[in-house]
């Protein structure tokens, strides 16, 4: 029987493993950390008999007491909805402005109209409702049609030149370029362009104002401030949706484009499209 061999430096006996010249010290686990290793493996027996655990061809075993998350979830699930039908039930028979008044089933409508806006809205108006080029923004206070509560609700409802809708909101600016020749619309152009700072071409700013007098102001108004009822924008701002230099608003003079919304009153519910122009209306930018 070989002699143990005892490390010099420590005193202590080696298991007898050796890797490189590099002996193991034989030094045993405690006892409490050997026995709660023991009592660990007693308790993932003993959990994997009381609940599923083990996988089979296509189920898994159930486990001793019956517990599934699936059915955990359900119920939580349905205590959640419970809780909520009392709100749901209320935004459903009041109007948008008594549901706007309201604190507890406004911060109830602003909550459910935001998870609302993140999966039918954020496609167009970014996650921010910032807006994109050609897609208003949500937080200023310059609206096409109006950004009351009741009117922001209309415009969800029933959308914008939405054909599918006999109530949507209506508007068409016309293609000026089979009204106005090149230059008239140069100066048209550079006149609006100047009454936000952008213009370029100072000449053209007195020709462009008769210009505007004539064929813009009866939607526009004579002051260019825009008009709600028609969906006619606010040109002395600094708030464009197709570009605010010359030759854009000469672009969009010419051959204008024409966005369209969905009407969403259809899709949605009329609960959901009330809880979205409460949320839409909270933003900042609700007038």
């Amino acid at each position: 029987m070989s002699e143990k061999h005892i490390d010099q430096a420590s005193g202590v006996e080696t298991t007898g493993h050796e890797w490189d010249g590099i002996r193991e010290l034989n030094n045993p686990l405690p006892r409490w950390w050997v026995w709660t290793f023991y009592a660990t493996i007693v308790w993932a027996l003993g959990y994997t008999i009381a609940y599923p655990a083990w996988p089979m061809l296509r189920s898994a075993t159930t486990g001793l007491l019956g517990y599934s998350s699936r059915d955990a979830l359900k119920n939580e699930l349905t205590v959640a909805e419970t809780a909520k039908a009392q709100y749901v039930t209320a935004v459903q028979s009041k109007t948008v402005a008594e549901i706007a008044s309201d604190d507890a089933l406004r911060e109830f409508a602003v909550a459910a109209g935001g998870a609302a806006f993140k999966v039918n809205c954020v496609q167009c108006h970014g996650s921010g409702a910032q807006g994109s080029p050609g897609f208003p923004n949500l937080n200023d206070d310059e609206w096409l049609w109006g950004g009351s509560v009741d009117q922001v609700y209309q415009t969800i409802t029933h959308g914008v030149r939405f054909s599918a809708d006999p109530d949507t909101r209506f508007s068409e600016m016309p293609a000026f370029r089979d009204i106005l020749d090149r230059d008239q619309i140069a100066q048209v152009s550079a006149f609006v362009a100047s009454l936000s700072g952008t213009g370029e071409a100072a000449a053209l700013v007195e020709p462009g104002r008769k210009v505007f007098a004539e064929n813009c102001a009866a939607c526009h108004g004579d002051s260019a401030k825009g008009n709600p009822e028609l969906g006619a924008p606010d040109l002395t701002d600094a708030i464009w949706l197709y570009g605010s230099s010359q030759s854009a608003i000469a672009a969009q003079v010419g051959s204008p484009k024409q966005g369209v919304m969905p009407a969403w009153g259809a899709r949605l519910g009329d609960a959901k499209v009330k809880e979205l122009a409460v949320y839409i209306h909270s933003l900042g930018g609700g007038e």
